[in-house]
């Protein structure tokens, strides 16, 4: 799969996620819609997507969308996710972001195994009980990780019993399969993010599904590149004063 149509098929999926007809256009075009049921954002807010150059902004009102397309008339498109360029242009009380997005194809996924001595698990979806993990990880991270969200099976790794690595990936619209990693802190830095990232990613394809990474932080980011991702683009979130 080249990069283009790699491109496309994450811009197909977020642009069935803004809930309303919205097209990426040319690399530095900016398009704003109204759509108060985006799935980009949280309710009311809201969402900006850049992929491949161009950005799509979903709006919670016609005022809104007005409001967001005056203001940012002259702010290029590949600042529309710098939470400190945005501000300058456009008055925010809230940002949720930015985060990187990632997507791999087949033929440029680079698989990872668990470091010597220790094995993968993996346990049926929906039915994975990971809360001793989450709370060592802590609630901002686990929260970020989303794997209690998660529909695919988990795919862990154990240390004396306790699991101390774990992703998995919730299937969104579009065909995407959206991947959470957690690692507890005492074991970051060893390669079981890569790991069970790599098993998650793996079933993934193996669905004909197009797995995402959304990352935040440098660490998650050069998990995914590790992994043979690509960065395409980035999401940002935001509510209006």
């Amino acid at each position: 799969m080249t990069r283009d149509s790699l491109l496309v098929r994450a811009q197909g999926v977020w642009q069935e996620l803004a809930s309303v007809p919205v097209f990426f256009g040319a690399a530095g075009e900016v398009t704003v819609v109204v759509s108060p049921g985006s799935r980009i954002c949280p309710r009311e807010w809201a969402g900006i997507v850049l992929l491949g150059g161009a950005a799509i902004v979903t709006a919670p009102s016609e005022e809104a969308a007005g409001r967001i397309r005056k203001s940012l008339a002259e702010l290029p498109a590949d600042k529309l996710t710098d939470p400190e360029a945005l501000r300058t242009a456009l008055p925010t009380s809230e940002v949720l972001g930015p985060a990187a997005l990632a997507y791999v194809a087949p033929d440029a996924f680079r698989p990872a195994a668990p470091p010597e001595g220790l094995r993968m698990e993996e346990l049926p979806g929906g039915y994975f009980e990971l809360g001793d993990l989450e709370q060592a990880a802590g609630p901002e991270d686990a929260d970020e990780a989303g794997l209690d969200e998660m529909s695919s099976p988990a795919f862990i790794v154990r240390v004396e019993g306790r699991v101390v690595a774990a992703a998995a990936y919730r299937e969104w619209p579009g065909g995407a399969a959206h991947i959470g990693v957690l690692t507890a802190p005492a074991w970051r830095g060893k390669g079981l993010a890569r790991a069970t990232g790599s098993a998650a990613v793996r079933h993934a394809l193996a669905q004909d599904l197009l797995p995402q990474w959304r990352a935040r932080t440098p660490a998650s980011r050069k998990v995914a590149v590790g992994l043979g991702f690509s960065e395409l683009g980035s999401q940002l979130s935001v509510e209006l004063v």
